[in-house]
C-alpha cells in the first residue's frame, strides 16, 4: 500500500533564492541531478546517475507559481507526483515536500524503485541546504553504481566525532531518531533504540577511529576516522549485500544523515532542519 509522505524542512535561505535553486537548471545540477533542463511554464526535467530510474527524463510540470512547484514523474511504471511548497520563515524559508506513491513495503523489500524517494528527498534536500549554505555537498547515490562509498570533512578534533558517532544520546540527536549503539565487539546498534527489538551487530571496532555494522541482507556499513589538517575525515562504505540489487534507500538514508552529523559539530547553537516526524530510514 502507497502513502502519502510529507518532509518539511528549515532552509537557510529568503523565498526568492530557494525557488531559484529548485528551478534554475544549473543549480540543480549542483545539488540534484547530474542533468537538468528548466523551461518555465512548460518543462520541469531532472535526470542521470543520481536520479533513480535516471536513463531519461521522466517528469512532467504539473504546475509553476511563486511559492509552489509540482510535476508528475513516472517510476517504475507509475506516475507518482511530486509537490515542493515554500513559505518564509523570517530570512529564511519552511520548505515542504510532498511525494505520492511511497510505500514502506517497498522501501523495506527494495522490490521497487519507489522504495528509495524517502531518503532519495532527505539526501536531496540537505544537499540543497548545504548549497544554499555554501558548504560542500554530501556524496549523491549513483543509482548506476553498485561501489558505495563516500568521505566528508567534519570542522571537528576526531575524538568529538567519535563520540558522536557512539553516544546513542548524541547519535540521536544529531539523526533525528533514537539510536542504541554499544561500541565494541560483538555489541548492538539498534535503530528505534535497543527497546525497538532487532538490532544490527557492531565489529571490527578500532576505538577513536573506526567500526562496521552488520546489517544482515542489506550489507555492512564500515566508516573510519582520520586527522586532516585540524579536522576530521569521515569515509564510509557499505559492502556485502546483494549486487544485483544494492540498498540504495538504505545506504541513502545513511549519508543524508552525515549532513546533520556535520552541521552538529559545525553549526553554533545547531538545531536540526528537519520539521516533521518523518527521518531517513
Amino acid at each position: 500500500m502507497t502513502e502519502p509522505m510529507t518532509i518539511r524542512a528549515r532552509l537557510a535561505a529568503p523565498v526568492a533564492t530557494v525557488r531559484r535553486a529548485l528551478t534554475d537548471p544549473a543549480e540543480l545540477r549542483v545539488w540534484l541531478a547530474e542533468h537538468a533542463e528548466v523551461e518555465l511554464p512548460r518543462r520541469y526535467a531532472f535526470w542521470g546517475r543520481y536520479t533513480p530510474e535516471g536513463d531519461a527524463p521522466h517528469q512532467r510540470l504539473l504546475h509553476v507559481d511563486d511559492r509552489t512547484l509540482r510535476f508528475a514523474w513516472t517510476l517504475d511504471g507509475v506516475e507518482t507526483t511530486t509537490e515542493f511548497e515554500l513559505e518564509p520563515d523570517g530570512d529564511g524559508t519552511i520548505l515542504t515536500l510532498r511525494q505520492s506513491h511511497f510505500s514502506f513495503e517497498e522501501a523495506m523489500s527494495g522490490s521497487s524503485i519507489r522504495g528509495v524517494l524517502q531518503t532519495y528527498w532527505y539526501l536531496a534536500l540537505a544537499n540543497l541546504n548545504d548549497h544554499l549554505d555554501g558548504r560542500p555537498l554530501l556524496p549523491r547515490t549513483d543509482f548506476t553504481s553498485a561501489d558505495l562509498r563516500g568521505e566528508l570533512l567534519i570542522d571537528a578534533p576526531m575524538d568529538k566525532v567519535w563520540t558522536s558517532l557512539t553516544d546513542s544520546e548524541q547519535a540521536g540527536a544529531w539523526f533525528g531518531y533514537p539510536i542504541g549503539i554499544e561500541p565494541w565487539e560483538g555489541g548492538r546498534y539498534a535503530m528505534g533504540g535497543f527497546d525497538a527489538g532487532q538490532a544490527a551487530k557492531v565489529f571490527d571496532v578500532t576505538p577513536g577511529r573506526g567500526l562496521s555494522i552488520d546489517w544482515g541482507p542489506t550489507g555492512v556499513t564500515s566508516w573510519e576516522l582520520d586527522e586532516s589538517e585540524g579536522r576530521t575525515k569521515l569515509t564510509f562504505v557499505q559492502s556485502g549485500f546483494d549486487e544485483g540489487n544494492p540498498p540504495y534507500g538504505a545506504w541513502t538514508g545513511i549519508v543524508s544523515g552525515f549532513a546533520e552529523l556535520r552541521r552538529f559539530h559545525e553549526v553554533p547553537d545547531w538545531r536540526p532542519i528537519w520539521l516533521t516526524d518523518e527521518v531517513p530510514a
